[in-house]
């Protein structure tokens, strides 16, 4: 239960305010004035503050500066309530460190609104903060901390410059004896697609997607298109990952999709709020084997694609079918566990049977990266 500290030297208007934010089911505190509501903030960290401008002993916009200035309490989110309308007030307020302003009289579905709001930000914030991935690199990057960094640092600051492999920059096929598929897809995609409308599926698929480019690039995938609605990822051995294997490399950035997908069941749950969505989870799988890049040419703009074919493809997409049946949040398939030599943490292990496939593929639940 959030709570939520209210200031306002009118005690109507304050009783008002706060007898609604408990209506929805918020843990709310009173202060007469700045002051008193600046050591009500100290005293108890709310998750977020709503005060008057205009107070007398101290008013809300020097007790927003004060606020922001104590680092314990820096971080909580202010919006402040004005009778004065002007857009100078307002930029006031702003400056003074807020991150709403609304104007008298109070218009309760916009304080509802307004507050719900900021404290999904917090929810957002915190979530990132807690996020599997980070704790997944910290532990498992510890040894090879200083390497990596600069690694990434410097994948991130070529990005302007030069651009990760595209089939333009291909004269023939590529061929790798050794190297790591990923294929992740959104499991609940046909249940999300009947309760959004295109638009707003477009949207959280945007999200997602989005996140996901991100951290495949970070952990550095050498190719990666779209596969209906999932998203398919070849790691290699190259110059400028030499530090870290593929088979690692692709591991981590599956934990980081999963991370991805709770940042977009968030993202759901802000924005469609009662509407009853499943909820939006993927299913990641993770193999090793021969793969070839194969160049094809496009008949219409005679631009040239890639297509990652091989065994090692074809087995990841059946693969994740039969993980996302098993409720598996991530597979890997033996040859992958193989490639890390027992650097995961593993839970449930299944013999796979594969459609269209004469044998059956050993496979475990991948749950993080061993310390």
């Amino acid at each position: 239960m959030a709570l939520i500290v209210v200031i306002d030297d009118d005690e109507a208007i304050r009783t008002l305010i706060a007898a609604a934010l408990r209506f929805e089911g918020y843990e709310v505190l009173e202060a007469e004035d700045g002051a008193e509501g600046l050591a009500m903030i100290r005293d108890n960290r709310p998750d977020l503050v709503v005060s008057d401008v205009n107070m007398p002993v101290m008013d809300g916009f020097a007790m927003c500066q004060a606020l922001r200035t104590e680092p314990a309490i820096q971080a909580t989110p202010v919006i402040l309530l004005t009778s004065l309308q002007e857009r100078a007030h307002v930029r006031a307020g702003m400056t003074s460190g807020a991150d709403d302003c609304l104007t008298k009289p109070i218009d309760f579905d916009d304080l509802l609104a307004a507050t719900a709001t900021q404290l999904n930000k917090q929810l957002m914030r915190q979530s990132v903060q807690d996020s599997a991935v980070g704790s997944a690199i910290d532990e498992a990057l510890r040894a090879q901390e200083k390497k990596l960094s600069q690694l990434y640092e410097k994948r991130l600051l070529a990005e302007l410059a030069d651009k990760w492999p595209t089939a333009q920059s291909l004269v023939t096929d590529q061929k790798f004896s050794s190297a790591s598929v990923l294929f992740v897809d959104v499991v609940n995609f046909p249940m999300l697609s009947e309760k959004l409308s295109s638009t707003e599926l477009s949207e959280v698929v945007r999200q997602f997607y989005k996140n996901a480019g991100d951290t495949l690039y970070l952990f550095g995938a050498f190719d990666m298109q779209f596969v209906g609605e999932g998203l398919l990822a070849v790691f290699v051995d190259s110059t400028d990952t030499d530090t870290v294997n593929h088979g690692l490399r692709a591991v981590r950035a599956a934990l980081g999709l999963i991370d991805s997908a709770q940042r977009v069941q968030v993202f759901l749950q802000t924005h469609f709020a009662g509407r009853a969505l499943p909820r939006f989870e993927v299913c990641v799988a993770l193999n090793s084997g021969a793969v070839t890049l194969t160049r094809l040419e496009d008949p219409l703009w005679g631009k040239p694609q890639t297509l990652p074919v091989g065994d090692a493809v074809s087995t990841t997409l059946l693969l994740q079918k039969q993980a996302t049946q098993a409720d598996w949040k991530i597979a890997a398939s033996a040859s992958m566990l193989r490639a890390v030599a027992g650097a995961l943490k593993t839970g449930r292990r299944k013999r796979f049977s594969l459609p269209g496939r004469s044998s059956a593929m050993d496979a475990a639940e991948v749950l993080g990266i061993s310390s």
